[in-house]
């Protein structure tokens, strides 16, 4: 095995490691945050004219399954599962999605997640397993 392709393989592990421990962490934030609105804890406040506004509880039951779902398909991406990379791809998409709308309750909390989120999807993309 050529001294380059261990090179690659190297960073192909890197990749694909760091893009689960990022999908962990996201799901653990999204876990938390479900929790905090599920609790109506003061810190979220909105104006009274958002057009996505929903109970506070809804919100908090909807980023507990995602961060739930997200935190799965982390761990399973540190076993290596195939059906794991694309799984993870489509759920960052949803928390992008779900973040994008939660972000008057919360601003700087929604964007951390989103740019994690972004993070994350373009560890996966850029991951060729056929490198490794």
């Amino acid at each position: 095995m050529s001294e380059e392709s261990l090179v690659k393989q190297g960073v192909a592990q890197g990749t694909a490691r760091g893009g689960a421990v990022l999908l962990v962490t996201v799901g653990v934030l999204e876990l938390l945050q479900g929790l905090s609105a599920i609790a109506k804890d003061e810190v979220f406040v909105t104006g009274v004219d958002y057009t996505y506004q929903f109970d506070l509880t809804a919100w908090g039951w909807t980023h507990l399954i995602v961060g739930a779902i997200v935190t799965a398909i982390g761990i399973a991406l540190f076993t290596g599962a195939t059906w794991a990379r694309l799984g993870a791809m489509v759920i960052c998409a949803m928390s992008i999605f779900v973040n994008f709308l939660w972000l008057p309750y919360y601003p700087m909390w929604a964007i951390t997640i989103i740019a994690l989120n972004a993070v994350v999807i373009w560890a996966l993309a850029s991951w060729n397993p056929t490198d490794a």
